[in-house]
């Protein structure tokens, strides 16, 4: 029998383990993803009462925690609240996983909406079926993908009458255009991500802030492509030293089948190589069909984010 409980501080270093066995087993499936010391602090779970642990015959088998409520959930509505569960933020292990993680869903979702929040994702290892399996049939979704890949020195072809550049952070305004380009790309079908367009100067800021790099594609001193990274993505392995991630990347349709792009994946890799990066991490929308087709040319995933939308009143 599958016993649930609120999770609370004496749940956090059980926990621990099973979150650290849950990364170490992705890591059999996924040799790029770095080798972690220790997992973030799960102290704030147990003080925001929005989490639940699961016990069978006296030991922990399970635990499902979020942070939220937030409101704007994915920026698609502002009166939207959501939460999430981050890959470290829940686990099941044993033979009755699929029951864990329905039990615990069933448990804390009422927790949940009851605060309001109405999006429910949850990010789970890429090669856990069972646990995909399980929130599937409670009506979740895929939504987002963590994939990682050890970087390489590449030999680069350019394309004729096209040059390759990090722009200076002080340049970083310069994509606005292309950035705006992306978030209407994704605003249509079968995206439909509702996302504010951004000025130079709220790009510039971002840059300057978040440490946020750009390598751009060029044409006639037209910038027509960029690639967007940083030092951290979302998920605890992305802080590893040894890592750059990808955060953002557009080439317009008419610059398309003409190896842009590839050549722009392989110039910014072949500059992280130099500065001793060994792996690169990417994260992107599952349903963006350009770019669940590209990256996982290169990339493996790691992380599937799951989501289910509760319909409101």
């Amino acid at each position: 029998m599958v016993n649930i409980y609120d999770f609370e501080e004496s749940h956090t270093e059980e926990a621990l383990k099973l979150a650290t066995s849950s990364y170490d087993e992705e890591r059999s499936f996924v040799a790029a993803l770095p080798e972690t010391k220790s997992i973030p602090d799960l102290t704030w779970f147990a003080e925001n009462n929005k989490g639940v642990a699961a016990f069978e015959n006296g030991k922990m088998v399970g635990y499902l925690c979020a942070w939220g409520p937030f409101e704007n959930a994915f920026g698609c509505n502002p009166n939207t609240k959501g939460v999430w569960s981050p890959a470290h933020g829940n686990c099941a292990v044993g033979g009755n996983k699929v029951r864990v993680y329905r039990e615990m869903y069933q448990s804390i979702a009422e927790k949940w909406v009851d605060g309001g929040a109405l999006v429910h994702p949850i990010t789970l290892y890429a090669h856990d079926q069972t646990a995909i399996e399980a929130l599937f049939s409670y009506g979740f979704g895929l939504r987002c993908i963590d994939a990682v890949k050890l970087t390489e020195q590449r030999k680069i072809k350019y394309p004729e009458g096209v040059s390759f550049e990090e722009l200076p952070k002080v340049e970083a305004g310069l994509i606005t255009e292309l950035n705006n380009g992306l978030i209407e790309h994704l605003g249509k079908s079968p995206c439909f991500l509702r996302r504010c367009k951004k000025s130079p100067e709220m790009i510039l800021n971002e840059s300057m802030e978040d440490n946020i790099r750009y390598f751009v594609a060029k044409q006639n001193s037209e910038i027509i492509s960029y690639i967007k990274a940083s030092d951290e993505g979302e998920h605890f392995s992305t802080k590893a030293q040894d890592m750059m991630n990808i955060c953002g990347a557009y080439l317009p349709h008419e610059h398309r089948g003409k190896g842009i792009f590839d050549t722009l994946l392989y110039y910014t890799e072949n500059i992280f190589v130099t500065e001793g990066y060994k792996r690169l991490g990417v994260d992107f929308e599952s349903f963006n069909p350009t770019a669940y087709g590209f990256w996982l040319k290169y990339f493996t995933a790691y992380t599937h984010s799951v989501v289910r939308r509760i319909d409101g009143d």
